[in-house]
């Protein structure tokens, strides 16, 4: 599962090795931020979630939100 529109992040879920996790991108597609889940409903809800804000928030405040580091775009 992955989705980029809104402001420019993107996030992706995915089963791997080591279980479910979630990857939030920047909009140089470079992984910001990884969140290891316990299951697949737990990454899908949390993706979700991270999805909604990428549509509501603006790329600062999506940032500060979830304490990303500043990109160069």
């Amino acid at each position: 599962m992955s989705q980029r529109e809104g402001n420019g992040y993107s996030v992706h879920a995915a089963e791997g090795g080591g279980g479910w996790e979630v990857q939030i991108l920047d909009p140089a597609t470079m992984v910001v931020s990884t969140r290891h889940c316990v299951d697949q409903a737990e990454a899908r809800t949390f993706a979700s979630t991270v999805q909604q804000h990428i549509y509501w928030l603006s790329p600062g405040k999506f940032r500060e939100y979830y304490r990303l580091p500043e990109t160069g775009s």
